[in-house]
């Protein structure tokens, strides 16, 4: 039987820059993800400083749990030898174990679905316990839409290994498929109120609008499939003109709150990662989106600067305004909660998006081994 073509040659088709970035950012990933460890952990991040040299070198910063299970997710898709070099020679199994032990060592109901998905995708012999502390965690009310998400795909990825969770998967599936606004996008939170200031309860960021756009891909069912063709028809209609997956969102209208940051991840990951899952689901096809969105990593609008470092093993994490305080965010979350659409035009010129933010984190690298390697 003829093997199906891969995701890169579906959404490169006959472009051979396409295939050749794709396989480009692997490669970064590859080489990057080894130096993302420090004693057996994932870090938090890789900090740019200068080398004293006209270039750059990286430091490491932290350690997350959340970082972690994601990568664990993307070293799940390579074959063993892969997996080996990426893990400095440790191997995926370990990793997840060692995850699903700590789980009750966080409160973060999201930290736990990811553990959970981890578990559920390699198979580990501790799922059933992970689902049961998973389980235990998720108690109903208002949630981060994100967590909310990530609940739904570890236990469609639970259910897809045959573990039995089907109560509360019926229960994640309703509390997402309940959570759209009005305008097919979601706000930071589902399922109650209260975790999020009024001003901007109208405000979704772009991974409120991804994970669930992936959640209800994976859940599968026609419903599910529907609301998340929806939401995704509202970002790739809203996507900017150099390809830019846009940062803030009105849940209520599913027009741009605020662009900036654009993030690398999204460009190269995240965003093909949801559209890719629905497109596999039998919803509509944005393959010319994700090219647009892929071609922003070598032809950003906003710099000159490359975001994508090859022998530094990095991709810089965004461009951004200069407002450390996140004054435009802000203001525009607040100006859109009086008024629909209400823009503060002055805000662009006096802060332009012209910063690169010069760092990079491990679940970036997850993110990216999970949507364009097809698994061993």
């Amino acid at each position: 039987m003829t093997e199906p073509p891969s995701r890169a040659a579906l959404v490169a088709g006959p472009d051979a820059e396409t295939h050749e970035l794709i396989d480009r950012l692997v490669a970064v990933a590859l080489r990057g993800l080894p130096r993302m460890q420090v004693d057996g952990e994932f870090v938090f991040t890789l900090r740019g400083v200068p080398d004293g040299a006209g270039g750059w070198r990286t430091e490491p910063a932290g350690r997350s749990l959340r970082y972690a299970a994601i990568t664990a997710l993307g070293v799940q898709r390579l074959g063993p030898y892969e997996q080996s070099a990426v893990l400095a020679g440790g191997d995926l199994t370990g990793l997840t174990g060692r995850l699903v032990a700590r789980l009750d060592e966080t409160s973060s109901l999201g930290d736990k679905a990811l553990i959970t998905w981890a578990a559920a995708a390699t198979g580990h012999e501790m799922l059933p316990w992970a689902l049961e502390r998973l389980e235990h965690a998720d108690t109903g009310g208002a949630v981060f839409t994100v967590d909310a998400a990530w609940v739904l795909s570890a236990l469609a990825a639970a259910r897809d290994a045959g573990a039995d969770a089907e109560a509360h998967y019926e229960r994640a599936r309703r509390r997402l498929v309940d959570g759209a606004g009005q305008g097919g996008l979601y706000s930071h939170q589902v399922g109650g109120t209260g975790l999020v200031p009024g001003y901007r309860a109208h405000v979704g960021c772009f991974a409120d609008q991804v994970y669930p756009i992936q959640a209800l891909a994976r859940a599968g069912d026609p419903e599910a499939v529907k609301l998340a063709g929806i939401a995704a028809d509202r970002i790739v209609a809203a996507q900017g003109d150099g390809g830019q997956w846009w940062w803030h969102y009105d849940a209520r209208t599913g027009g741009v709150v605020e662009g900036f940051p654009v993030y690398s991840v999204h460009q190269h990951a995240m965003a093909p990662m949801a559209l890719l899952d629905l497109a596999e689901a039998g919803g509509p096809d944005h393959t010319a989106a994700i090219r647009r969105g892929l071609h922003w990593m070598v032809r950003p609008a906003e710099t000159d600067e490359p975001m994508i470092l090859d022998e530094l093993g990095v991709t810089w994490r965004k461009t951004a305004r200069a407002d450390p305080r996140k004054v435009v965010r802000g203001a525009r979350a607040a100006t859109t909660g009086v008024r629909e659409g209400w823009r503060v035009g002055v805000l662009d010129r006096v802060f332009p998006p012209t910063a690169v933010d010069r760092e990079c984190r491990p679940y970036e690298f997850g993110w990216l081994l999970f949507t364009w390697r097809e698994g061993s």
